[in-house]
C-alpha cells in the first residue's frame, strides 16, 4: 500500500494546525462558512486520528510521540496540545448551542438553492440536517473519549473543571443527535404498480422474471426487515402497511427531522425538538452518512470506554436497530437474485427515477458496510471490488478524462439532490451537494481490502487503492494557508476553470477518514494464506525431522559453536509453530532458515568425515 497512513495524517495535522491556528487563536472556517458541520469537519481533521489510533493519542502528554509533536507544533507542547483541543472543542460546543439550551444542528451554507437567482432563506439555513447529526456524533464521541482520558492525567482543578464543561456540553449535544436521527429515519411504502414500484421491480429483476414473481421473491428476502420494522416503537418510520402483498418499500435517512416526527421522551437534557419538514422518504446519501456516524456509537472503542449514559444506551439500541433494518434491506436489494446484481447494473436507479454512478456508489457503501459486519465471503467482496473499480473508471479516477466529459461532474460540482420539504421554510426548495466520490470509494475500497484472504484479489484491489490515492494527492492544494489539505479538483481535471483559495474542512475530514481507515488495515495482523499454511506446514515437518535426525547423531553434545547453532535452530522451530496459524508466510521463511543451518550442520559433518 502506497499511502503510508502515518506519513499522511502527520502531514495532515501540520496543514491543519497551520490553517487553524494562527496568531494564538484558533479560526474557524475554510472555503465554506462556520456552520455546525464544517466547524465539526475541522476539529474532527486532529480529534478523530487521536482516538481513533492509539498511536496518535493526545491526550497523554508523556505517551506523545516526537513526530507528533513536531507536526502540532504551532499548538505548543505536549502540555499545551491537550489543553488548546479541550478549549477548542468547548467554544465549539458553546458556539452551537441556541438560548433555549438546545444544540443547534443546522445546514446553513452547505444548503443552496434549486432556484440558481434566488439565496435559502434564514428559516431555511436553520433547519436541522442528517449530516450534522452524524457529525456530531463522530465528534462529541471522539470529545467524550478524550476528556475521560486526559481527566486521569491531570491534578489542576481549573482543568478538571473545564474537562468537567466539555463532557457535559458533550453528553448534552450526543443526545439531541441521537435523538435528531431518530426521528430522521423513514419507510416509504408503495403501491407495486406505483412509479416508485415498478423501478424497484426493474433494478431487482435482472433474470427477466415475471413481475408478481418478483415481488413475491422481494418480500419473502425482506421478511426479517419487515418484522423489525413492524415492531418499532419509538422515533420516526412506524408504519401498518408493510403486510399488505400489493407493497413493496424502502427505508433509510430522510435529510432532516421528518414531517410529523413524533416526540421522543427522554429524562435527559437535550432541548426543545424542533417540528420537522421533511418529506417522509430515504435519501441514499444521507443514509449513508447516517450509518456511519451511528456505526460509533457500538464501535468497541466506545463500548469498552463507557461513553454512553443508560438514556443514550436506549437510544443506541433503537438506532442500531434501525442501522440494522438499513443495512440488510440495501444489502439486500443491491444483491437481490441469483444472476447478475442489481448493484453491478450501472447505474443505479432509485426509486423516483433517478440514475447516477454516484447512487451506485453509495449503495455499494452499504454493502460494504454489511459485509464488514458479517464478514462476507471472498466472493461476494470481489463482486462489490469490481463494481468499486469501473466506478473508477467510469467516475474518470483511473481513466482519462475526454474533453467535456459529463464523468467530471461527479467532482465538481458534484451530485445536486432536492430536499424535498424544504420549501415549507421558504419559497423555493434548497439542494445539498454531494462530492465525496473518491474520497469515498478510497474508503470502501480499504475496508474491502481488510476482509480479503484471496492475494490476488487483495493485491488487485490494493493497486485500486493506490490509484485513487494518487488522484487525491493531485486534488491538494498546493499554496496559501490550507496547503496540502483538499480539494482543488480542477488540477486532476482540466475542464474544470475554477480554482479555489482556501481548504474545504468538508473533503479534507473524509480524506482523513480514509487514511485512519488505511492505518486500521495496515495495523491488523496479516490475513492468512491457506497455500501459505501448506508449504509452512511441509517445511516444519522436514525441519523438525532433520533436527531430531541431528539430536540423535550426538551433535547436542559436540562444542561450543555447535551447541550454540542447535539453540538457534531450536528457537527458530518454536517460532515458526507459534505463528504458524497467524502468519504462515513468516513461518515458512523461519523453517527455510533452519533448514540452511541443518543443512551447513550436516555439510560440515561430511567434510570432517572426508578429512577423516
Amino acid at each position: 500500500m502506497r499511502i503510508q497512513p502515518r506519513q499522511q495524517l502527520l502531514e495532515v495535522w501540520r496543514a491543519t494546525a497551520r490553517a487553524s491556528f494562527q496568531d494564538g487563536k484558533w479560526v474557524w472556517g475554510g472555503r465554506d462558512r462556520a456552520n455546525s458541520i464544517s466547524d465539526a469537519e475541522q476539529l474532527l481533521c486532529i480529534m478523530y486520528p487521536a482516538t481513533a489510533l492509539p498511536s496518535f493519542r493526545l491526550e497523554r502528554p508523556d505517551e506523545t510521540a516526537e513526530d507528533i509533536l513536531e507536526a502540532l507544533g504551532v499548538l505548543g507542547d505536549s502540555i499545551d496540545i491537550p489543553k488548546r483541543i479541550i478549549r477548542v472543542a468547548t467554544e465549539y460546543m458553546e458556539q452551537y448551542t441556541g438560548d433555549a439550551g438546545a444544540p443547534i444542528f443546522s445546514g446553513d451554507d452547505y444548503f443552496d438553492s434549486q432556484e440558481p437567482s434566488a439565496a435559502p432563506s434564514p428559516g431555511q439555513r436553520d433547519l436541522d440536517v442528517v449530516d450534522s447529526f452524524s457529525m456530531s456524533i463522530t465528534l462529541t464521541l471522539a470529545a467524550l473519549g478524550f476528556v475521560r482520558s486526559f481527566r486521569s492525567v491531570i491534578s489542576r482543578e481549573d482543568l478538571r473543571q473545564e474537562v468537567d464543561e466539555l463532557e457535559t456540553l458533550a453528553s448534552t449535544r450526543l443526545t439531541a443527535a441521537m435523538i435528531g436521527l431518530l426521528r430522521s429515519f423513514s419507510v416509504n411504502v408503495f403501491d407495486i404498480n406505483s412509479t416508485a414500484g415498478r423501478a424497484l421491480c426493474r433494478s431487482a429483476n435482472q433474470s427477466g422474471l415475471p413481475e408478481r414473481r418478483v415481488v413475491e421473491d422481494l418480500q419473502l428476502a425482506l421478511r426479517e426487515v419487515i418484522a423489525g420494522l413492524r415492531d418499532m416503537t419509538i422515533g420516526s418510520g412506524q408504519t401498518t402497511d408493510l403486510d399488505n402483498p400489493n407493497r413493496l418499500f424502502e427505508c433509510g435517512w430522510s435529510w432532516g427531522i421528518v414531517k410529523d416526527a413524533p416526540r421522543i421522551e427522554t429524562p435527559e437534557e437535550s432541548g426543545p425538538q424542533p417540528d420537522g419538514v421533511a418529506e417522509d422518504v430515504p435519501y441514499l446519501y444521507f443514509t449513508v452518512v447516517a450509518l456511519d456516524g451511528i456505526q460509533d456509537l457500538f464501535s468497541p472503542r466506545t463500548r469498552l470506554s463507557g461513553l454512553l449514559n443508560a438514556e443514550q444506551q436506549r437510544l443506541m439500541q433503537a438506532l442500531q436497530l434501525r442501522w440494522d433494518f438499513a443495512q440488510s434491506y440495501w444489502s439486500t436489494i443491491a444483491s437481490f437474485g441469483t444472476d447478475r446484481w442489481p448493484l453491478e447494473d450501472l447505474p443505479w436507479r432509485t426509486t423516483d427515477e433517478q440514475e447516477s454512478d454516484y447512487f451506485s456508489l453509495l449503495v455499494s457503501s452499504m454493502v460494504v458496510q454489511d459485509l464488514v459486519r458479517r464478514r462476507g465471503s471472498d466472493a461476494d467482496l470481489g463482486r462489490v471490488g469490481q463494481v468499486l473499480e469501473e466506478l473508477a473508471n467510469r467516475g474518470r479516477i483511473t481513466r482519462r478524462a475526454v474533453l467535456d466529459d459529463p464523468a467530471v461532474q461527479l467532482h465538481a460540482p458534484g451530485l445536486r439532490i432536492r430536499l424535498g420539504g424544504s420549501e415549507e421554510a421558504g419559497e423555493h426548495s434548497v439542494g445539498w451537494l454531494v462530492s465525496n466520490f473518491a474520497p469515498l470509494l478510497l474508503k470502501r475500497t480499504v475496508q474491502i481490502v481488510g476482509l480479503l484472504s484471496d492475494t490476488d484479489l487483495r493485491s488487485r484491489l490494493l493497486r485500486l487503492a493506490d490509484n485513487v490515492w494518487d488522484h487525491l494527492l493531485v486534488r491538494r492544494l498546493n499554496d496559501g494557508p490550507g496547503r496540502d489539505l483538499w480539494d482543488e479538483p480542477g488540477v486532476a481535471f482540466e475542464q474544470i476553470g475554477i480554482r479555489h483559495e482556501k481548504q474545504s474542512w468538508y473533503h479534507t475530514e473524509r480524506v482523513v477518514e480514509c487514511l485512519v481507515a488505511a492505518a486500521d488495515v495496515v495495523g491488523r495482523e496479516p490475513l492468512p494464506s491457506t497455500r501459505l499454511t501448506d508449504v509452512a506446514i511441509d517445511l516444519l515437518s522436514e525441519a523438525d525431522h532433520l533436527f531430531d535426525r541431528e539430536l540423535l547423531s550426538g551433535s547436542g553434545e559436540a562444542g561450543p559453536s555447535m551447541r550454540a547453532a542447535l539453540q538457534t535452530v531450536r528457537a527458530n522451530l518454536w517460532r515458526a509453530r507459534e505463528i504458524l496459524q497467524d502468519r504462515p508466510g513468516s513461518a515458512a521463511v523461519l523453517a527455510s532458515e533452519v533448514l540452511r543451518d541443518l543443512d551447513r550442520l550436516a555439510a560440515a559433518r561430511q567434510n570432517v568425515a572426508g578429512a577423516i
